[in-house]
């Protein structure tokens, strides 16, 4: 079992700087490899980026162009998403995600959610 719980979110201008932070919970976390996802209204949940349990082998969606660094602390069994040179398409609740399997950009991959943070980018 593992239970996350995101903060960070908020309001941004376009260009500026936000970032998430997911404290994890339970045994299992040392081992899970853990993702964000986001999702808007009326849209399917978007994988983000994912960071596996060792060694910080990261991975990233091809749209982001290099803006966000997902990174994660297992001694404070916290997970980290920076988001930089934001734009008002970021706008979505965000959300943590953990999973005891490799990689994936699959939502339905992974086992445990947070209750997610909105990320709302605008001028």
């Amino acid at each position: 079992q593992v239970r996350l719980v995101e903060s960070g979110g908020g309001v941004a201008q376009p260009g500026g700087s936000l970032r998430l932070s997911c404290a994890a919970s339970g045994r299992s976390f040392g081992t899970a490899t853990m993702g964000w996802f986001r999702q808007t209204p009326g849209k399917e949940r978007e994988f983000v980026a994912a960071v596996s349990w060792n060694r910080g082998i990261t991975d990233y969606a091809d749209s982001l162009e290099g803006r966000f660094a997902i990174s994660r602390d297992n001694a404070k069994s916290m997970v980290y998403l920076q988001m930089n040179r934001l734009k008002p398409e970021d706008t979505a609740v965000y959300y943590c995600a953990a999973t005891p399997q490799a990689f994936s950009r699959n939502w339905s991959s992974y086992n445990y959610w947070g209750q997610g943070t909105q990320v709302t980018v605008s001028s």
